[in-house]
């Protein structure tokens, strides 16, 4: 499914990996994914104290449900992160690079005053447009 960066010259460049606006065909099926967090397959917390370890969790979990849908990351339009510290932006942003690695997705990024388990850092939702 193409997606399309949108750009404009009346908007600062992003600080971060992300698009200002992400356009999608909406020929394809719309794929909502669940805030995904760092708990693995297995059921435990991946990463317990380390934002890089528990970000490589969670768009692995990403990956795998945008893939059980018959898509990719590639397919990903929208992201919404919570973060338990904002201050540890860049070190998101490295790790989603890494999966993130086409046309980025829209995003948000919000501090949280905390999550379901003590243990989590971050969680991500997303939502795809999967041809």
């Amino acid at each position: 499914m193409p997606k399309q960066e949108i750009v404009s010259t009346r908007l600062a460049e992003p600080n971060g990996h992300f698009a200002q606006a992400t356009q999608a065909e909406a020929s394809g099926r719309f794929v909502f994914i669940s805030g995904m967090t760092a708990r693995n397959a297995e059921g435990g917390i991946t990463g317990i104290g380390d934002i890089t370890a528990q970000t490589h969790q969670v768009c692995q979990n990403l990956q795998a449900a945008v893939e059980a849908a018959g898509g990719t990351l590639e397919d990903v339009v929208r992201v919404d992160v919570y973060v338990l510290d904002v201050d540890q932006f860049d070190a998101i942003h490295a790790v989603r690079r890494q999966y993130f690695t086409g046309v980025a997705p829209a995003s948000t990024m919000v501090e949280v005053s905390r999550f379901v388990r003590p243990e989590y850092l971050i969680e991500i939702n997303a939502i795809a447009v999967v041809s």
